[in-house]
């Protein structure tokens, strides 16, 4: 396909109207990915007494998803560049509706770890190559910095839908049934994206810089993992220096040698522009500042407070309603105040409710109404509007032939937010101090934001 092919494509397929659906689409994609992240925290204790697992294995059984996604999304991103967003994105779908079928049908841990790692494969395929797509959808960068705001917010919708929709599930079938949501919203995907989705052209005469690719996966990978542990196991042991060490070796090997790379997998000047580096660092923070929660409060209510799953994701729908309301209200804010505003305030928002939730939501003789819902409000209210305003400044003078690359930095920027930095903060302090931390860094982004010229 030529240019002018790619572009008359582009004009028929996004006529008005036609871009609503191909966004609602696109973003139903996007929070699913990350719904499916979220999912398998409430059930996990009961896949571990059906199938008789240690702590280490719910760890890595938690973390499987996450490790693939976040090692893949750079190759990802470019993989969507080189070969065009549509074909990407159609491909990855396939590998995690493929894996989605299979998990439920596990009959022992060693079959849903590989469906769990497949998932996150094609989800780090998928991810990137939907933000490529968009970018077609919506040529004009007036148009895309709108879209870009509202999608900012669709991964912690994503979370949010998991942790609520699968204590439901829980509570009335079977964890088999909680993937049954990717499933049923990749087949309908696939289903619709050929009259939905746009052509997208590839990037003629780039190459795969594979050698880098192997250095990203592996060192991410590799240093998330010993991360991770860090839950069971102390600093000190073999199983979290040694992967630890070693993904840190890979990841600095893997920044020397993008340095000589004649078409690198990340541009090193990609990341020096400073607006951008703090869009990604707001959004990791977010990520982790909503991530922490969910898991803090729900080992804290159905700890301390003995209630019940049911009962526990209800606790949340407070925090789901803020999340949409502000959500919708982030593009409009964005177009209206600029998305440096919008972020800072949005940073400033989330701070306040994690200071909340630090102070008086761990208290289990203190009321829910004025012990953890101020903070539950306040938190994914600021969240969903930093998470779009960081969004389009993540992205913002991105040319299009890297709109996959954007996109599987900034993915990578959220997986590794609840990954890695949640991990360090919960084994360096206790949860008060690990939200109060996680407060403590929104509000510093949010301050070297607001100087940001």
């Amino acid at each position: 396909m030529t240019t002018s092919e790619a572009d008359h494509a582009t004009d028929t397929d996004t006529a008005p109207g036609h871009h609503r659906h191909a966004f609602a689409l696109l973003g139903t994609v996007q929070a699913t990915l990350i719904f499916t992240l979220a999912a398998i925290a409430v059930p996990l204790p009961l896949i571990g007494r059906e199938f008789g697992l240690r702590r280490p294995d719910l760890i890595l059984l938690s973390a499987a998803y996450g490790l693939a996604f976040a090692g893949l999304l750079l190759f990802g991103g470019r993989l969507a560049d080189r070969y065009g967003g549509r074909r990407a994105f159609a491909a990855g779908l396939v590998l995690f509706a493929t894996a989605s079928a299979a998990a439920p049908l596990a009959p022992g841990i060693g079959t849903l770890l590989a469906a769990r790692f497949a998932q996150g494969a094609g989800a780090a395929l998928v991810a990137p190559a939907a933000m490529a797509v968009l970018r077609v959808v919506f040529p004009s960068p007036a148009a895309y910095g709108r879209a870009m705001a509202t999608w900012g917010g669709l991964s912690v919708l994503g979370a949010t839908a998991g942790n609520l929709l699968s204590g439901v599930i829980l509570a009335l079938l079977s964890w088999r049934w909680t993937f049954a949501v990717p499933l049923v919203v990749a087949l309908t995907t696939l289903a619709l994206a050929p009259r939905s989705l746009p052509r997208t052209a590839p990037s003629r005469g780039r190459t795969l810089d594979v050698p880098g690719a192997l250095l990203a996966t592996s060192g991410i990978t590799l240093a998330s993992y010993g991360l991770v542990v860090t839950d069971a196991l102390p600093w000190s042991s073999t199983g979290v220096l040694l992967p630890l060490l070693a993904g840190a070796a890979l990841l600095t090997v893997f920044l020397c040698a993008e340095r000589r790379a004649r078409d690198p997998l990340l541009p090193p000047r990609f990341l020096c522009d400073r607006r951008r580096a703090l869009a990604l660092a707001a959004i990791a923070l977010g990520a982790c500042g909503t991530g922490m929660t969910f898991v803090v409060l729900s080992l804290h209510l159905q700890g301390a407070r003995d209630w019940s799953p049911l009962r526990t994701s209800a606790a949340f729908v407070p925090f789901a309603v803020a999340l949409i309301a502000s959500g919708r209200a982030a593009g409009p804010l964005v177009a209206r105040c600029g998305a440096r505003a919008v972020t800072t305030a949005g940073l400033g928002t989330g701070a306040a409710g994690l200071a909340c939730l630090a102070l008086t939501g761990l208290d289990a003789h203190t009321p829910y109404a004025y012990g953890l819902l101020p903070g539950l409000v306040l938190l994914p209210a600021g969240a969903a509007a930093a998470f779009g305003g960081a969004a389009v400044l993540a992205t913002e003078g991105v040319p299009q032939q890297q709109t996959g690359l954007a996109g599987g930095v900034l993915n990578t920027a959220m997986e590794l937010g609840p990954t890695a930095v949640f991990a360090v903060l919960l084994t360096l302090g206790g949860d008060a101090w690990s939200l109060a931390a996680t407060g403590a860094a929104l509000a510093g982004v949010a301050f070297l934001n607001h100087r940001t010229t």
